[in-house]
């Protein structure tokens, strides 16, 4: 595989106004905001002094809501990687498939894809890769 590099960390919370709260009290800005359709979640990116991004997820609804009976908690750790499409491939060929059968547009310029928490010994990992 590639070089990989942390991309951001995402931290699963229970409501906008908990995020609010969280970035304030960390003090953390906005940088951007999208919906992800696929996984019915509002994702608020944020940062503070041009450090990672932290990635606050909102669940809509659908199995996000249900995780951790819906308490903030650290959800994803994401790696930037130039190739999703073979990052895919290598751990296809390896018997772990990625969670999607194909990449995901996700809340920004960029295309996301998983790898099980079975395969990691328990940590949701994301893969990264930047469309602009």
């Amino acid at each position: 595989m590639s070089q990989v590099r942390l991309h951001h960390v995402g931290l699963l919370m229970p409501s906008e106004e908990a995020a609010q709260r969280f970035m304030k009290l960390i003090g953390l800005e906005e940088d951007h905001r999208g919906y992800v359709p696929e996984y019915k979640a509002l994702c608020i990116f944020a940062q503070a002094n041009g450090a990672s991004p932290v990635e606050l997820v909102i669940p809509q609804g659908g199995k996000l809501s249900e995780y951790k009976d819906g308490k903030p908690v650290i959800h994803h750790l994401a790696f930037a990687v130039s190739d999703i499409q073979a990052v895919q491939a290598e751990y296809a060929a390896k018997g772990m498939p990625l969670l999607d059968e194909q990449p995901v547009r996700g809340a920004g310029d960029f295309m996301v894809n998983f790898l099980k928490p079975r395969y990691t010994g328990g940590i949701l990992v994301e893969f990264v890769q930047n469309t602009r």
